[in-house]
């Protein structure tokens, strides 16, 4: 009896002690898995910063808590001793990372340059490629290019099976190469990255083709049965009746190189033509894409002030254009309209959350809001005297100047001060 009795104490000191073990352990696992507290360190703290997000209307000194690559905290004040990093921005304008809607990132063919390389003059953390790929380059594209950059990249597919492979000479000569089956096809199963379709109608691209390809662009978006797939319709010395053209564009496509100077466009002999305010009123959305050759203060003064105001600026920065002089790096574009009379939250939105819009691939992308992508563009506002040029050599004089500072991809800073580990994303 004895013997029994010493068993049953000792195995009940053993259950008891199995009992604390388990008990200590989902303590454990709970304090593991529960949500984070105010004790918890944010891994990226932007401090001191001038936080302007059009998105919620706020503008004023915020601290911004990053956490897991997302917006975790935007508060008047985060201590320093909450952070694993801090990155202080003193007096700098903190804005959403810049959202370009037309660029050609497509550094391994074409006019195209690297996404990554461009962040430093640019302040941008995603790009949508404009047609950089057609149906036979764009696999090439998409893993080799899309897939191993920090920067965030969506893409429209080119009409024209080679892209912009054979720029200068016109992808749309040979009208062959507008397949509109395979480039509904490759649209369709690529609508992860993919927001639809491009086309450039320009009397040099297109020949005698006319307006064909932008019909079958129309055509391959439509046939495709991807939601709201767009065409993006690239204007410059554009073929016949520019109201011709400008009819055909459906709600929702995109009017890019609105306030071109190349010929045939929007505004002839100082006035809009009708059918461009049309299609705005239609909701056609008005993308500026300066580029090299492709903005006009001649075309673009009178158009605004007669009702075709743009809802993106864009840069369409390309191997030829950022050698140009009109430097169409996004805040050089941005500055541009800052000094045209637009606002500062004006022109921030028409290059945060509005184009962020139209790509409509990520939630909350584009703003600051809690749960956001940490995405994030710091720049300097410069109050200073300063000279621009557009593509055809008009000057203009401006009085202030956005300058890139430094951009946060997904929590991370592109350069100084280095996360630990260093890595994608």
């Amino acid at each position: 009896m004895e013997s029994l009795s010493r068993r049953a104490v000792l195995q009940g000191i053993g259950t008891a002690s199995l009992a604390a073990g388990l008990g200590a352990s989902m303590q454990d696992a709970s304090a593991i898995t529960a949500p984070f507290g105010p004790a918890d360190k944010f891994d990226l703290v932007i401090k001191g910063g001038d936080v302007l997000d059009p998105s919620q209307g706020l503008r004023g000194r915020r601290d911004i808590g990053i956490r897991n690559a997302e917006i975790a905290a935007l508060e008047p004040e985060i201590a320093a001793d909450r952070a694993k990093q801090v990155l202080t921005v003193d007096g700098k304008l903190v804005t959403p990372g810049l959202v370009d809607l037309h660029t050609h990132v497509f550094h391994q063919t074409g006019i195209g340059l690297p996404a990554d390389e461009l962040v430093p003059y640019t302040c941008t953390t995603t790009y949508l490629d404009a047609g950089d790929a057609g149906v036979g380059t764009f696999s090439a594209f998409k893993h080799y290019v899309m897939a191993q950059s920090r920067s965030r990249i969506f893409g429209l597919l080119h009409i024209s099976r080679i892209g912009l492979a054979g720029f200068p000479v016109g992808e749309m000569l040979n009208i062959d190469y507008a397949d509109v089956d395979a480039a509904a096809k490759v649209l369709a199963e690529n609508s992860d990255v993919l927001i639809g379709m491009k086309v450039r109608e320009s009397l040099d691209v297109v020949g005698q083709n006319g307006l064909e390809p932008l019909r079958r662009a129309i055509a391959a978006a439509e046939r495709s049965g991807v939601k709201g797939a767009r065409v993006m319709c690239h204007i410059g010395n554009a073929p016949g009746d520019l109201s011709e053209l400008l009819d055909l564009l459906r709600p929702g496509d995109v009017l890019t190189h609105a306030y071109s100077g190349a010929g045939n466009n929007t505004v002839q002999n100082g006035r809009l033509i009708a059918a461009a305010l049309a299609a705005k009123q239609r909701g056609v959305i008005i993308d500026v894409g300066h580029g090299g050759g492709s903005f006009d203060y001649e075309v673009a003064e009178p158009a605004m002030q007669q009702g075709l105001l743009p809802d993106t600026i864009s840069s369409d920065v390309h191997a030829v254009s950022v050698n140009t002089p009109g430097l169409p790096f996004l805040p050089w574009v941005m500055s541009k309209f800052l000094n045209m009379g637009f606002s500062l939250e004006q022109v921030v939105a028409m290059a945060t959350v509005k184009p962020a819009e139209i790509i409509g691939k990520v939630e909350k992308m584009g703003t600051l809001q809690i749960g956001a992508p940490a995405d994030v563009a710091v720049m300097e506002l410069v109050e200073a005297p300063v000279r621009f040029v557009d593509t055809r050599a008009h000057p203009r004089d401006g009085k202030m100047w956005l300058k890139p500072v430094q951009t946060v991809r997904a929590g991370r800073p592109f350069g100084r001060p280095y996360p630990q580990p260093f890595g994608y994303p």
